[in-house]
């Protein structure tokens, strides 16, 4: 049994070295390796050294023929005793020719999770180069491809990609010692840390800065903008929040929180929508107008009827229940019976349950075969399970191929990194707090959210609810653009609002790193 566990392990990549082989790492020599003793290691564990790979590209975009070095790499972080306690791997990408840094505009980069490597967005949205999907997002038979893309952001700004702690080729020098970068603070603290070395290295103090995080990147992000000026005395014109969650009370369906069931039910609507389950004068209109809807009934009548809880006159209740009903297309009996509360996984498997379907959290769009016929929840998220391989696939051969970055580590697109610490005893996590004193602090900080009809991950009108009680000056509403796009999650997986975001995303940068008059 523990012969068969430890070739399990070795298949997976596990090594019995604190610190994995990298790109820098020399061959062994064969007199430096002596017999292993019995009962201890065979190695010594290796020293880390930071690494990093240039490569020369050109990408057109808007016929505009753009030259550029892609930068891929390790930086270490250290402690106060200046030991190395983590590499974090990243790959940058900047325009040749910019003789003057101060007015050529920067954007760190990362996805969410917490687990996630930068990949999505990376290959996505924002990097020269992207995965090749149909048009509406869903993938090709393998093998998988990448394209130019034509939509990036390197025409406005450098871009550097991160991966924190675990995700990626990221790792801690101690395997042991992953658990001091597992949490709210400390991953904050981490990626400030290297946004600093970053940014000191390779003097761009004086240039514009941007954010962008994606899912539980944007609660990062937002994190950051408070780590950053606190800390590194560090203020950056703008933060982007792609599928935004500040607030975790807006997300979790726990016994006694009602706000999540209120806050989804324009999701609900805008998916059963899509999927032509809507009675035909819902069904006619525009997906717009449905959510439109939706969220007149959702903070009006509905979130008044579960505030009421028992006390709820019957006939009130059937009223709630027939048009809760007529808004998501699930059967008045099963309304009644979830006694109003639908959480998000029973939804998902009921929507499409006569056709033996499950629709996806992260976009509804997408839509999987099931085996378990009667399950009250999602079997899986056939909207992840639509991409991820494309992604994983495509990035572990853009980054030894083209970029020539040369290991063996396994890039973790989706790391185990629990337990997470939250930091939040028996509340809720809530970075709006810390984004509304940036506002305050900064008034020249400007922010960027893109919310996707169809993400049930992170519902649009969550993100909409939180801002609305940042408790900011009116003055400063002003700094906050909202965009909303017909797909879902990874809203640019949609070829349409991939050109749409672009558009959005290059005018927000244009107009927050201009000098203010």
């Amino acid at each position: 049994m523990k012969k068969a566990l430890y070739i399990c392990l070795c298949i997976l990549g596990w090594t019995a070295v604190s610190w994995p082989a990298t790109a820098a790492d020399p061959p062994a020599k064969s007199d430096e390796k002596k017999p292993a003793e019995p009962g201890k290691d065979a190695e010594k564990p290796s020293k880390p050294e930071e690494v990093r790979v240039e490569t020369n590209h050109v990408l057109t975009i808007n016929g505009q023929s753009i030259k550029y070095t892609a930068v891929t790499g390790t930086i270490l972080l250290r402690d106060a005793e200046d030991k190395p306690t983590a590499s974090i791997f990243y790959i940058a990408y900047t325009k040749d020719g910019v003789s003057d840094k101060s007015k050529r505009p920067l954007t760190f980069s990362f996805n969410g999770g917490p687990g996630s490597s930068s990949v999505w967005l990376h290959l996505g949205l924002l990097g020269p180069r992207r995965v090749m999907l149909k048009e509406d997002g869903y993938s090709f038979p393998p093998p998988y491809k990448l394209v130019d893309n034509e939509y990036s952001l390197l025409d406005e700004t450098d871009l550097v990609f991160i991966d924190p702690v675990s995700t990626g080729f990221s790792r801690p020098v101690k395997p042991e010692d992953a658990k001091k970068f597992h949490g709210v603070e400390e991953d904050i603290s981490s990626v400030a840390d290297f946004i600093r070395l970053y940014t000191t290295r390779n003097t761009r103090w004086e240039s514009p800065k941007f954010i962008i995080g994606e899912s539980y990147g944007t609660t990062r992000a937002a994190g950051l903008s408070g780590e950053l000026s606190e800390h590194q005395h560090m203020n950056v014109n703008g933060i982007m929040l792609v599928s935004a969650v500040l607030n975790f009370e807006t997300l979790d369906f726990s016994p006694g929180n009602d706000l999540p069931f209120v806050l989804y039910l324009p999701s609900y609507s805008a998916a059963a929508w899509y999927h032509k389950k809507l009675a035909s004068e819902l069904q006619g209109l525009p997906v717009s107008e449905v959510v439109t809807q939706a969220q007149a009934f959702a903070m009006g009548p509905y979130q008044s009827a579960l505030l009421r809880g028992a006390s709820l006159p019957p006939d009130e209740r059937r009223a709630v229940v027939k048009e809760m009903s007529r808004l998501t297309s699930l059967s008045e009996e099963f309304v009644d019976r979830s006694d109003l509360r639908v959480p998000l996984g029973r939804f998902a498997a009921e929507l499409l349950r006569a056709d033996n379907r499950v629709i996806g959290r992260y976009d509804a769009r997408y839509k999987g075969y099931i085996r378990d016929r009667l399950s009250p929840r999602m079997e899986y998220d056939p909207s992840f399970e639509a991409v991820g391989s494309v992604f994983a696939s495509t990035f572990n051969d853009y980054v030894r191929e083209e970029l020539n970055y040369k290991t063996d580590l396994p890039y973790e697109v989706l790391a185990s990194v629990g337990p997470w610490n939250w930091g939040q005893g028996n509340g809720f996590l809530n970075v709006a707090e810390t984004l509304a004193d940036s506002l305050t602090r900064n008034p020249y900080l400007r922010i960027h959210i893109s919310s996707g009809y169809y993400d049930l991950a992170t519902p649009w009108l969550g993100i909409r609810y939180t801002l609305d009680h940042l408790h900011i000056d009116p003055d400063l509403s002003k700094n906050i653009t909202l965009d909303t796009f017909t797909a879902g999650h990874m809203m640019y997986l949609n070829l349409a609002d991939l050109k749409k975001q672009k558009a959005d995303l290059a005018a927000f940068i244009r107009s927050a790193a201009a000098p203010a008059m």
